[in-house]
C-alpha cells in the first residue's frame, strides 16, 4: 500500500503513466541483490534507494581505500578503512529510510552464492573480475533469477540482462571467462571517475523497468564508449 510519505517522496515517478501508483507499489515489493558495492555500485544503490525499491541487498567484503573516492561516490576520505558494505547501508538509510537494507559483509563463493541470492528477485553484477561474474551467473540460471550485468573497460562500458523470462544469459554470449592475466583491469588501466556513474545509472534504470515491467534489453548487449559517443546494441 502506498503511504502518505511514499506519495511525498515518490510522486514526480508516479506521475509517469508509466509508473502510476501500481508501479511505486511493485518497486516498494521488490527485493533486488547487489554484488560489490565499488564504481558501480555507488550510483546503482543511490538510485534503486531514492526510487524506492523495497529491500536491497549488498554484498561486498571489500574496505574502502582512498583510491576508491574518485568514482565511489557514497564514500568520504573520513570513512577509508571502513568496510563498503556497512557504511554504503549506514550513507542509504540516511538518503531513504524507507528502504530496508541488507548487508552482507562476506565474499561471495560457490558455497554461499545460493543461499545468498535465492530471497531476492533481481540480482545487479557491479563485481569487478570474471570469476565472480561467472559464479552471479551460473547461480542466476540455476535459482531462474533475473541478471541485470554491466562492466567497465577504459572509457567504455557493457550493459545487458540476462536469464529473464527465457532469455540467454552471460554463457550463451561468453561461454567461457577469459584467462584473467589478458584481462585489462582498472587497477592496471585506470579508469575515468564518470563511467562508471554513466553505465551505473544504466544498470539502475534497467532494474527499475524490470521490477515496474517496462520493455528492457533482451538478448541484447548494450555496448557504450563514451570516448567517442558510440553507442552499439548486439544481439546474441
Amino acid at each position: 500500500m502506498i503511504t502518505i510519505p511514499d506519495f511525498l517522496r515518490y510522486n514526480r515517478q508516479m506521475m509517469l503513466p508509466e509508473i502510476g501508483e501500481d508501479g511505486q507499489e511493485k518497486l516498494k515489493k521488490a527485493k533486488a541483490l547487489l554484488i560489490g558495492a565499488g564504481g558501480l555500485g555507488c550510483p546503482i544503490l543511490q538510485y534503486l534507494a531514492t526510487a524506492g525499491v523495497g529491500t536491497i541487498g549488498i554484498v561486498d567484503f571489500d574496505t574502502i581505500e582512498l583510491h576508491n573516492l574518485h568514482r565511489q561516490i557514497l564514500y568520504t576520505e573520513n570513512q577509508v578503512g571502513q568496510a563498503k558494505v556497512v557504511t554504503a547501508k549506514s550513507v542509504l538509510e540516511t538518503l531513504n529510510p524507507l528502504v530496508t537494507f541488507i548487508a552482507f559483509e562476506e565474499k561471495l563463493t560457490s558455497e554461499n552464492a545460493a543461499s545468498i541470492l535465492q530471497d531476492f528477485d533481481i540480482i545487479v553484477d557491479g563485481c569487478d573480475n570474471f570469476t565472480t561474474r561467472y559464479l552471479v551467473n551460473d547461480t542466476c540460471v540455476r535459482l531462474n533469477k533475473t541478471l541485470v550485468y554491466g562492466s567497465l573497460l577504459k572509457f567504455e562500458g557493457h550493459v545487458a540482462v540476462f536469464n529473464h523470462k527465457g532469455s540467454k544469459n552471460l554463457r550463451d554470449l561468453f561461454p567461457e571467462p577469459p584467462n584473467p592475466d589478458d584481462v585489462p583491469n582498472c587497477n592496471l588501466n585506470g579508469v575515468m571517475g564518470t563511467l562508471p556513474g554513466i553505465i551505473g545509472t544504466m544498470m539502475a534504470h534497467e532494474t527499475l523497468k524490470l521490477i515496474i515491467e517496462l520493455p528492457v534489453l533482451k538478448n541484447e548487449l548494450v555496448i557504450f564508449d563514451t570516448l567517442k559517443w558510440h553507442f552499439t546494441k548486439l544481439k546474441f
